[in-house]
C-alpha cells in the first residue's frame, strides 16, 4: 500500500468514533499492537527529543525500503508512534520524505492533543525524516 492509501484507511477509521475519548481508547490499542523495539535498541540515540514521555524508535532498511519499530513509556504517545509506523513501515526513504501527512489534521489529532504531546508528534515525525534521509 502507498503511504496515502494507509493515511486514507486510518482516517476512515477514526471516522466512525464520534467523540475524541473513543479515538483516545482506539490509540491505545493501536499502541498495544505496534512493532516493539528491543530492549537493545533502549538506547539513548533512539530517543526522541521533544517528547515529554520517553520514546524510543530504531529502523532498519532492508531491500530499499524502512522499517520501524519503537516503544514508549506513555501509553497515549505509543498509540501515536504506532500509527506513524503504521504509514511509514515498508516506505522507501524518497516517499517518506515526500510524502504529506494528511491524516493528523483530517482526524483531528494535532488538534486534540495536549501542546507538549503535539510538539511530541511532531518530533517523532522529525526522527523518521531523519531516519529516511541518513538511509
Amino acid at each position: 500500500m502507498t503511504i496515502k492509501e494507509i493515511q486514507d484507511q486510518i482516517i476512515e477509521e477514526f471516522s466512525v468514533f464520534d467523540e475524541w475519548l473513543d479515538k483516545y481508547e482506539y490509540l491505545i490499542d493501536l499502541g498495544k499492537n505496534m512493532p516493539i523495539i528491543s530492549e537493545n535498541g533502549k538506547v539513548e540515540s533512539n530517543l526522541i527529543e521533544g517528547c515529554q514521555s520517553r520514546v524510543w524508535l530504531d529502523c532498519e532498511k532492508r531491500d530499499g525500503k524502512l522499517y520501524f519499530s519503537a516503544d514508549s513509556d506513555a501509553i497515549i504517545t505509543k498509540g501515536i508512534i504506532s500509527l506513524l509506523i503504521r504509514v511509514f513501515n515498508g516506505q522507501s526513504a524518497e516517499d517518506i520524505l515526500a510524502c504529506d501527512l494528511h491524516f493528523i489534521d483530517e482526524i483531528g489529532l494535532k488538534d486534540n492533543l495536549t501542546p507538549t504531546r503535539a510538539n511530541g508528534l511532531v518530533s517523532m515525525i522529525r526522527k523518521i525524516k531523519a531516519y529516511a534521509l541518513a538511509k
